[in-house]
């Protein structure tokens, strides 16, 4: 067959589908072309999903009318300047745009209106393209001092094919929702207003640069409950920052839908930087939880490459290990200076699950004739008059769950071996215990309202607490195979395996070539037993060839620690004194992350005593 030269409204045409793939993705292109823009305001209209008409409205330096039309040609930019030489270096890309396909794509699939006046001054101009039918400039009429708008409507109606593909006018509103909230995250200078379908379903002011306004603005998409229960991330290494804030490991999600990446201030979807964020959390979350998350990575930009697909949703670090270390380590700090806190939403998950009731019926009457056989309540002092209605009210008569003076829980203060003072146990975070209820929980009085904790699930977080300060003391125990092992793989597989043997080395796993597809195991970590070395070693590889990094073996010692732990520990049932109540809870305080067990969980609930008031109706 012969070759030929594809007529230019063809070529546009696909261009057009790698860039624009919905109406979500051209709202991306218009809106990052208005930040690059400089603006302050950015409104946002769609109707019938973004597939009838998009209106992008914005205050930035805008065009001037000789601009307008080099602004609709392929591959024509104002973002990348040529050097003394002409070459244009694209290993430092500073904006979010910079490929020049954005528009000319979506005005050959589309009828595409773009009204511009200069910063500069003059009057405003307009250009019109219809399916790749370009007009000439023509002067037009603009509400504002300077800017942009940019009309896009029937989006795809020179393709008819690509409209087959569309989903629901509702889904495609959400993606259009999800897409200017990821970029009003990254932007919280910059105010943002969305209309769907004439309702306005998001307004959000201009906020402070710096972190307070960034969590005013998240607060703002993402809830008050992220807002309580988020830490804020600031770690710097070799140049590269990471900032933003993660939630608490008792705030996880079901799915990874609330983690919010960003690069540069461009939203991306990364294997890499998804890997780092699991990694962190893995001592932490069951494989079903996962955390919540906005991050927000400043790197030189010689050292990321942006330029990997025309959406510019896919990124290249030329350090991946180092991003990878950061994030991880980051994220660790934080969650340790986290302490023993837990979720807010535990407490209110807890207060919502009291139902209040209207009392015993009257026919349900309880009035025995002599005391309980389970003996008289501890408690002295009753008057005769208590005493006799005590004999009407279930419950009275039995022995008292409280702390009974003259026993180990007497209110006496207790001496702080950390700061050599004597403190009130009131005052303590988790403060004092009071009772044990069904041989499980703890409940434990605070200054300002009670604490139940779970006594297995935090004594199991604090066993395993131990175990890891000890395997990081010193190098993981390794036990040698009475028979080197060796596993087949894919050469590539093989060759990623066989390239991280120091760090395999440093787990305790000693792996080493053999052939061009397999490698040989000499030694496993003695903390994994009687292992599966085959799909340990498949399950490694396929952590490598995802993520970067040997998430398997770390992650399996880690539950072999937490399963050592969950044996160790108090177990649920067992009686336990108020000393060991009261330690237990001070150790909690001095551990970091005793606030969830190794499963995410949370280890105990906190009541404030308002919030037990308003279940009484006292408030």
């Amino acid at each position: 067959m012969a070759i030929r030269r594809l007529p230019p409204e063809t070529v546009n045409r696909i261009a057009a589908g790698e860039v624009v793939e919905r109406p979500a993705s051209a709202i991306k292109e218009l809106v990052e072309n208005a930040l690059d823009a400089g603006a302050t305001r950015i409104e946002v209209q769609a109707d019938g999903g973004g597939l009838t008409r998009i209106l992008i409205a914005d205050d930035g330096h805008g065009m001037a009318a000789d601009q307008l039309a080099l602004a609709v040609e392929r591959h024509a930019t104002s973002k990348l300047e040529p050097d003394d030489a002409g070459d244009v270096d694209l290993l430092r890309i500073s904006t979010l745009g910079f490929r020049g396909e954005a528009l000319p794509s979506i005005g050959s699939v589309a009828r595409l209106v773009i009204t511009s006046r200069s910063r500069d001054g003059g009057d405003a101009h307009q250009i019109t393209v219809e399916g790749g039918d370009q007009r000439p400039v023509a002067p037009a009429g603009f509400p504002g001092p300077h800017g942009a708008r940019v009309e896009v409507r029937d989006l795809f109606y020179a393709t008819p094919a690509r409209l087959k593909f569309m989903k629901s006018e509702r889904s495609e509103a959400m993606a259009i929702s999800e897409e200017i909230k990821r970029q009003a995250m990254a932007h919280e200078t910059v105010a943002f207003t969305l209309d769907l379908d004439g309702r306005t379903t998001l307004r959000l002011p201009a906020e402070h640069p710096g972190d307070v306004g960034r969590l005013k603005r998240l607060a703002a998409l993402l809830g008050r409950d992220f807002e309580a229960n988020a830490l804020l991330i600031d770690q710097q290494r070799d140049g590269v920052r990471l900032t933003g804030y993660a939630g608490l490991p008792t705030y996880s999600r079901g799915n990874a839908g609330h983690q919010y990446l960003f690069v540069n201030g461009r939203p991306v979807r990364d294997r890499l930087l998804q890997g780092a964020l699991r990694g962190a959390y893995a001592d932490f979350l069951a494989r079903d939880r996962h955390p919540a998350a906005v991050l927000f990575l400043d790197i030189d930009p010689l050292y990321v490459d942006v330029n990997v697909h025309p959406a510019k949703a896919e990124v290249r670090f030329r350090d991946p290990a180092m991003v990878r270390g950061l994030i991880v380590g980051a994220l660790r700090h934080a969650l340790a200076g986290a302490g023993h806190r837990a979720s807010t939403t535990v407490a209110a998950d807890a207060l919502a699950g009291f139902q209040p009731h209207s009392g015993v019926g009257a026919g349900a009457g309880y009035s025995p004739s002599s005391p309980s056989a389970r003996g008289w309540s501890g408690w002295q002092g009753w008057a005769a008059s208590a005493t006799a209605a005590a004999q009407l009210i279930p419950g009275l008569n039995e022995r008292s769950a409280r702390v009974e003076p003259g026993t180990a829980f007497d209110d006496q203060p207790l001496s702080d071996s950390r700061a050599g003072e004597v403190i009130d146990p009131l005052d303590f975070p988790l403060g004092a215990a009071r009772a044990q209820l069904h041989g499980t929980y703890i409940v434990a009085q605070t200054r300002d309202g009670l604490v139940v904790v779970d006594q297995h699930a935090a004594h199991e977080r604090l066993v395993y607490e131990r175990m890891k300060v000890q395997m990081a003391a010193g190098s993981v125990a390794r036990q040698a195979l009475l028979t080197p092992e060796v596993v087949e793989l894919d050469p590539a597989e093989a060759e990623r395996v066989s390239s991280r043997a120091g760090e395999l080395a440093e787990l305790g796993l000693i792996v080493e070539p053999f052939g061009a597809g397999a490698v040989l195991v000499r030694e496993t970590p003695a903390l994994l037993g009687d292992t599966d070395v085959q799909g340990l070693i498949r399950d490694i590889a396929d952590d490598l060839a995802e993520h970067g990094a040997a998430l398997a073996l770390s992650e399996r010692l880690g539950e072999v620690c937490g399963t050592m732990a969950c044996h160790g520990s108090v177990r649920a049932g067992r009686v336990l004194s108020a000393p060991e109540m009261n330690a237990l809870l001070r150790q909690m305080e001095a551990t970091p992350h005793s606030g969830q067990c190794n499963h995410g969980r949370p280890t105990y609930v906190e009541l404030k005593l308002n919030d037990l008031e308003k279940l009484f109706g006292r408030r």
